[in-house]
């Protein structure tokens, strides 16, 4: 009887134990649940805000980026919010009309302001940089430039960003941006990882050279390999994301697209007769007139001025390749030489390595050469066929075929392609074989292959790293937490394992 009584109690007590331990684990659990979700919540996106404008010779982008407010290895990690292409023409053209500028920026800078929170408006720096059209104006006329200047910083300083200034870059911080972008963009500034990226090799990524082709200046830059840099006004250094990096750059003011093309009219015109000129880079039937006073409005047809007896000369179309091709090498002097190895007009060059990104005007127009032939870049043998074909259509076909494309754009085509060939094999010495290694690329990674963007990550450098928002919890608290609780889980684990599966045992240990 006694023994019976002594069960009883003795399983009484164990269903208490597990019942006060089960409530140990339950609250273990929770425990351990809420530290984790307490510590890995997530942060509150703290993100900091940039505008660029790009004033280019022909037209205005603004493009706004964003980045991580904590930095990452000193350089911010940016990326392309949004562009807006403002509407008009670049700003060397309002040198006249400077009072027109806030209406011209005015589209574009409120989109900044609704697109961007207002809580962020007075900490977002706000860039304006003017390439090639700018510095043309400048030799013209430096004080019309100042006032185009003046009066744009006047219009930014309106809105409730932090502007930091509108300057006129050199063409060489043009190319150089524009290789800091497409590598950046490429993933080309971190380090090649070992095994299982637990240990950095020391060998830095193999970068891509930079192709810029805009209206009035073209850009190449790349780093030379196994190569002195003759020219030290070519050389330029960064230090990006922990590596140190010497570039080749150049830009040749006068040969952007349309300021060649202006150059090959001033020349050519000098030949025509009774004021007509055949030109072998438009198509047959194609017809226009130009005022010699604006062929001559430019500093990059100066070396071709002269008194001709006409105000106005007509071109028309002839639509013949090869002649065109041979207008324009006449625009690239190559009999001279000071280097070991020249671009053209006694420029140095060092030997050409590894790939390049081709943006701005390159890939623009041979997008529109793709889009007609899917091969039709892919060797300079397919580009010369396709250039001979198009080139000889006439303009009404032309037009007819490209219904969506503007004239003022659709018209010059044949001879921007004829130009993009011509500057690439003769100009910086392509070949057959090197040819495929030029990609043209509009845009990587929703962000456009331009100098911007490096711009952008360059001055990045220059804004302080915060410190990133911490956890609720030090992280030795934190591990220190979750230990005692996994032990405190597994204690219990085991002691209800040991009252459920040999209860005699316990007893007896209690005892």
């Amino acid at each position: 009887m006694e023994d019976i009584k002594d069960s009883k109690v003795k399983r009484f007590c164990s269903k208490n134990i597990l019942i006060i331990l089960s409530v140990f684990s339950l609250l273990a659990v929770i425990a351990l649940i809420a530290v984790g979700l307490t510590q890995n919540k997530p942060l509150p996106e703290n993100v900091k805000f940039g505008i660029v404008l790009d004033a280019g010779s022909s037209h205005t982008n603004l493009y706004i980026y964003k980045w991580p407010a904590e930095k990452e290895n000193d350089t911010g990690v940016v990326h392309q919010l949004q562009e807006c292409q403002v509407k008009g023409p670049g700003i060397s053209k309002y040198a006249q009309k400077t009072n027109e500028i806030d209406t011209y920026l005015a589209e574009c800078m409120k989109m900044s302001t609704e697109l961007i929170p207002a809580s962020k408006h007075h900490e977002t720096p706000v860039y304006l940089g003017a390439t090639a059209g700018m510095r043309l104006l400048r030799m013209e006329s430096e004080q019309a430039a100042d006032r185009v200047l003046a009066a744009v910083s006047r219009s930014l300083r309106n809105y409730s960003f932090d502007f930091q200034g509108a300057k006129i870059i050199t063409g060489q911080e043009e190319g150089a941006y524009g290789w800091i972008t497409i590598n950046y963009l490429l993933g080309k500034f971190t380090q090649k990882q070992s095994w299982l990226n637990l240990i950095s090799a020391n060998q830095k990524e193999a970068t891509f050279g930079a192709l810029d082709l805009g209206g009035a200046s073209t850009q190449i830059t790349f780093v030379p390999v196994n190569s002195t840099i003759e020219a030290p006004e070519n050389s330029l250094q960064f230090r990006l994301y922990g590596e140190d990096y010497t570039v080749y750059t150049h830009s040749f003011l006068c040969y952007g697209k349309d300021q060649a093309l202006w150059q090959k009219l001033a020349k050519d015109v000098q030949v025509s007769s009774g004021g007509t000129l055949r030109d072998p880079c438009f198509h047959p039937g194609y017809e226009k007139r130009v005022n010699v006073s604006e062929l001559y409005g430019t500093p990059c047809t100066k070396r071709f001025e002269k008194k001709l007896p006409f105000d106005q000369f007509q071109i028309q179309g002839t639509g013949d390749y090869e002649q065109c091709q041979q207008s324009i090498l006449e625009l690239f002097n190559s009999s001279y030489c000071p280097y070991s190895q020249c671009a053209f007009n006694g420029i140095f060059l060092p030997p050409l390595h590894g790939s390049f990104g081709a943006f701005s005007a390159f890939y623009f127009v041979m997008d529109f050469f793709k889009k007609m032939e899917k091969d039709s870049v892919s060797s300079p043998e397919k580009m010369t066929e396709t250039l001979k074909s198009f080139c000889s259509k006439p303009w009404e076909e032309v037009k007819a075929s490209n219904p969506k494309i503007k004239e003022k754009y659709l018209n010059e085509y044949c001879f921007s392609g004829a130009y993009i060939l011509t500057l690439l094999l003769q100009g910086y010495n392509f070949t057959g074989s090197s040819w495929d290694q030029i990609r043209f690329m509009g845009k990587i990674e929703d962000s456009n292959a331009g100098w911007t963007l490096g711009y952008m990550l360059n001055l990045t450098n220059m804004i302080p790293a915060e410190q990133p928002l911490s956890p609720p919890l030090p992280h030795s608290t934190y591990v220190s937490l979750m230990v005692i609780f996994s032990l405190i889980l597994v204690a219990v684990a085991i002691t209800c394992l040991l009252i459920y599966s040999k209860p005699s045992y316990f007893w007896k240990a209690s005892v």
